[in-house]
């Protein structure tokens, strides 16, 4: 593999939960053009639906969404091959995503079914141990079928501090705790986002002036927030996802490089809606078909835009045109099984 190459991971669900896909694939990115071409299976693990790298080591995790929820880390060589590490009992049922600390020192799972965080110290070669906690969470909302209990479904590490968000698609809130980097175990949390009954946070955010976007996957918007001198932060605003008259269940947010657009995945349209932001709200600007069937994750790398469309087994590639920040479809989708997750692997400056 070229030393200029540029590479991308996939996490997929497997037959363990009804997927077709067989684990972690390994897709190689053309910069010029932004196609996508598969190299083949990376690591055959159970439904390893969300990955994260870890931020200085060559180390990628993924999160195994069973009932008995484990994660798996695995070392990553030269050639983006990957050795499995370690796999270890998350005591929750379902994770759906993870990540590291900006020390390097912890991984934190958020187990979506059984509504609870689970904390792994990380060794110096990036191993997870058994985990130093399991933090769950209380709360429900108005939602009886889908939020009876707690569900965590994103897990963000601040970048320079010791605080965690928590997104709880079940208790419509946005939690903020703080981890102990010694004893690995999370604080008591505090509501850091009281979304609206029924909204059902599920991913999030972050403008580097500090506006935090949400996605509600159950109200099918896209709210935004910012600190307002206090530990929760205060509402800005709300959008419809879409314009589609039918169920909408955003999935995956994202900002561009410049900040001035907002990119939402929208399930069941299948569509990403790309919106304007000036910095105090955000105006619904086009909605582009995904070219697959729900848009589980998408990810920007420069000026292309690749979404993960789980039920047609694809990926789809987009130009982002600099000046109206609309996507336009590229080329042939990468044939994935079940794909759910993207993952840009970033070589690290230190090798282990």
């Amino acid at each position: 593999m070229g030393a200029n190459a540029e590479y991308v991971f996939v996490g997929s669900y497997t037959g363990h939960t009804g997927g077709e896909g067989d684990g972690i694939t390994l897709l190689r990115r053309d910069p010029a053009t932004g196609q996508l071409t598969r190299l083949g299976l990376a690591a055959r693990t159970p439904s390893p639906s969300f990955l994260v790298q870890h931020p200085t080591l060559p180390v990628l995790y993924a999160v195994n969404e069973l009932t008995e929820g484990t994660v798996s880390a695995f070392a990553v060589g030269p050639d983006c091959s990957l050795t499995p590490l370690a796999t270890r009992p998350t005591g929750g049922a379902d994770p759906c995503h993870l990540a590291v600390t900006a020390d390097g020192g912890h991984l934190v799972v958020a187990n979506y079914s059984s509504g609870s965080v689970s904390v792994h110290p990380l060794d110096a070669e990036g191993a997870p141990g058994e985990r130093t906690d399991l933090l769950t969470l209380t709360g429900a909302g108005p939602n009886l079928e889908r939020q009876a209990s707690p569900h965590a479904h994103m897990v963000v590490p601040d970048r320079n501090g010791p605080d965690v968000l928590i997104s709880d698609l079940g208790s419509d809130r946005v939690w903020r705790s703080r981890l102990d980097p010694v004893s690995g175990r999370l604080g008591s949390p505090e509501p850091a986002v009281e979304a609206k009954p029924g909204a059902g946070p599920r991913h999030l955010t972050h403008t580097a002036d500090g506006v935090l976007f949400l996605a509600g996957e159950l109200s099918g918007t896209l709210g935004w927030y910012r600190a307002a001198g206090g530990p929760t932060l205060e509402a800005g605003g709300e959008v419809a996802a879409s314009e589609a008259t039918g169920a909408v269940y955003p999935s995956e947010v994202t900002t561009g490089r410049d900040g001035r657009f907002v990119y939402l995945a929208n399930r069941g349209p299948d569509t990403v809606t790309t919106f304007g932001w000036d910095g105090e709200s955000a105006v619904r600007m086009a909605e582009t078909s995904t070219g697959g069937v729900w848009p589980r994750h998408m990810i920007l790398i420069a000026e292309y835009l690749y979404v993960a469309n789980q039920r047609s087994h694809n990926v789809t590639v987009f130009r982002v045109d600099p000046d109206t920040g609309i996507p336009v479809a590229q080329g042939e989708p990468a044939a994935e099984l079940s794909p759910t997750c993207l993952l840009r692997w970033n070589p690290p400056m230190i090798r282990l």
